[in-house]
């Protein structure tokens, strides 16, 4: 137990020692420790200072490259160029968070320097780059982007009508029958788009907005006008609209008509997306496109103000239609093109021309009415036939129900009430005013027989152009059936004139009174040689007059020509051949016989087979 004890003791004791000993070690080597510590933390401090060094040497390296590469400019290497810009970019923003380095001033000084010579130059070679690529578009080029319906090549020039001046109008007919798909071309080659997007966002990211805006405006601006000239357009106003003469005026609308769907369906579109690939900011983008286009949409839409302004006549009619429908056809096109806040002028103005238009055309429909009943044209239609005016009213009229999806939004413009009432109420004046100026041209005739068939012919032919026309829906059937009425009246009233006397000729009543032996059978009667004699002399000397001048005389019509001769034929020839058989023996056993029965029921029904013909006749006999 002691033993034990005493081992636990000498253990304590040399326990205590080494504790006694490690203290003192401990103490001795503190010292040794805070130096190491001190060389560790020593050490970190050098390795970040290390690291900020080459970071900032890596800067000043970054930034003589940088330099190196803007110094060559950038026609070599533009993308190298632009990668050049943005490294500038990033040094001054590197430095301007550490200027607590001496050098930091310094370098960002030289590199906004170096960064407003790279500006400059790229705002050279953005406008170089732009200007060489900003081409007028040749016509043809245009033309091969149209549907192929419209291209020049497909549209066939519609002759005049009767000399008037008046052209048939079918390309809305046809239109809406295909699919129209039009192709805007590329202005600007693919490959260069993305050149000029990167080369205006730095100058965008530079300030340089007003530059750039300004470069863009002249480059593409003169690009688009010249292109506009090249397809023939012109500044034209209303003088000068109001010196043409018409067939050149009509040529021009014609032309007109073309490149406003050429221009705004291809051309702007296609300048808009330029537009669009180029600018990423929006404000700058719409302002460019606004004043690039601005100069040329004054360009057309002037011409159709010159259009609506000048002096009104029947013929401009349809060339006002036409111009109304092109505009209201492009007015979706021309909101989306022109859309932005920049563009709300050019809207505006479009806007006003369609109303401008509308407003034209509907004053032209109404004069044309007047102009109608009023017309005093010293045209001599001498052989009966149908007058120039009335061929050329129904013609306008046919034109106007070509017309009649386009009048529909027209008479929406001025009043709210039926399209369908409004047109039929006016074509029924216009049907009304033909029909008083004839009569008031009939009465130019000293004929009265003249007179009707003259008005027999131009009603006919009005009631017959009705029944083949759209017209005859609105007008209705008791329109036609009334005037077919009037036609046949007149056609009865001609009858009654030429031939009541010429009858008289024919009948016992005319020959009654006189005394006489017939020598057949010993009978009596009072009717004496002499007065048959006289009646078929008389006869003889009508019916060639009326042959002589009627022949001359013209109804175009073939069915109503054989209507009427039909007609002349079943009262003539049998009065004829009743007198004959009754008194023509009592000629034909005197003295030359031939002298009075000068012609055969034959030859009266072969002579009638040439009234009406419009033919001048030498041998009044045949």
């Amino acid at each position: 137990m002691l033993k034990s004890q005493s081992v636990t003791d000498n253990m304590v004791a040399i326990l205590g020692s080494f504790d006694h000993r490690l203290s003192a070690l401990e103490t001795a080597m503190r010292p040794t420790q805070l130096r190491t510590h001190s060389i560790r933390r020593a050490h970190e401090n050098i390795d970040k200072t290390l690291k900020v060094a080459e970071t900032i040497l890596g800067q000043f390296d970054l930034k003589r490259q940088a330099e190196a590469k803007i110094l060559r400019g950038p026609h070599e290497d533009l993308e190298s160029y632009l990668e050049a810009v943005d490294q500038l970019r990033s040094i001054v923003r590197f430095f301007s968070g550490n200027k607590s380095l001496k050098s930091s001033i310094g370098v960002i000084n030289q590199a906004n320097n170096l960064l407003g010579k790279a500006i400059f130059k790229l705002e050279e070679e953005f406008r170089q780059l732009l200007t060489s690529y900003s081409k007028p578009v040749e016509p043809d080029r245009l033309f091969d982007s149209l549907p192929n319906s419209l291209r020049p090549s497909a549209a066939s020039a519609s002759p005049g009508v009767d000399g008037h001046g008046t052209k048939p109008h079918s390309e809305h007919q046809t239109k809406s029958l295909e699919t129209v798909v039009y192709h805007p071309p590329a202005l600007i080659p693919a490959r260069i788009m993305p050149l000029l997007h990167d080369l205006a966002q730095q100058m965008v990211e530079a300030g340089q907005q007003q530059q750039l805006f300004n470069i863009y405006r002249e480059a593409r601006s003169s690009a688009v006008e010249q292109t506009l000239r090249k397809l023939g357009v012109e500044r034209l106003g209303k003088d000068d609209v109001q010196k043409m003469q018409w067939e050149v005026l009509e040529a021009k609308i014609g032309d007109w008509i073309h490149f406003m769907r050429i221009v705004v369906k291809l051309l702007f579109v296609a300048e808009k997306s330029v537009c669009d690939q180029i600018f990423d900011h929006e404000s700058l983008r719409d302002q460019c496109f606004a004043e690039v286009t601005a100069n040329s949409v004054a360009m057309l839409l002037s011409f159709g103000e010159a259009i609506a302004k000048s002096r009104r006549s029947p013929e401009k009619l349809f060339v006002l239609l036409d111009m109304y429908e092109i505009m209201r056809e492009l007015q979706p096109d021309m909101n989306i093109i022109f859309g932005s806040k920049y563009c709300g002028e050019m809207r505006g103005a479009a806007k006003v021309l369609v109303k401008r238009l509308a407003q034209t055309a509907q004053e032209t429909f109404d004069d044309f009415e007047e102009a109608v009943e009023k017309d005093a044209t010293k045209t001599a239609v001498l052989d009966g036939t149908v007058h120039p005016l009335t061929s050329y009213v129904i013609n306008y009229v046919k034109f106007v129900f070509d017309y009649q999806l386009t009048l529909k939004p027209l008479f929406k413009e001025f009043n709210d009430g039926d399209e369908d009432e409004q047109l039929a109420s006016i074509t029924t004046r216009i049907m009304q005013a033909l029909q008083n100026n004839l009569d008031g041209k009939s009465k130019q005739y000293k004929d009265p027989a003249l007179t009707q068939l003259f008005l027999m012919n131009n009603i006919h032919y009005i009631v017959r152009s009705v029944r083949k026309s759209e017209a005859k829906d609105l007008l209705g059937d008791d329109w036609v059936q009334i005037h077919r009425r009037v036609v046949q009246q007149h056609a009865n009233q001609y009858k009654r004139i030429s031939w009541s006397k010429i009858l008289q000729c024919l009948s016992i009543q005319g020959l009654q009174g006189g005394s006489g032996s017939f020598g057949n059978g010993g009978s009596t009667t009072h009717v004496s040689r002499v007065m048959i004699k006289d009646s078929f002399k008389t006869f003889n000397i009508q019916f060639e007059e009326l042959h002589q001048r009627q022949s001359q005389w013209t109804i175009p019509d073939t069915e109503l020509r054989e209507s009427l001769r039909l007609a002349v034929a079943e009262v003539l020839l049998p009065a004829y051949r009743s007198f004959i058989k009754r008194y023509g023996p009592l000629i034909q056993s005197g003295k030359n016989p031939l002298k009075y029965i000068r012609y055969s029921p034959e030859d009266l029904e072969r002579m009638l087979a040439e009234f009406f013909e419009g033919k001048t006749l030498v041998d009044p006999r045949r």
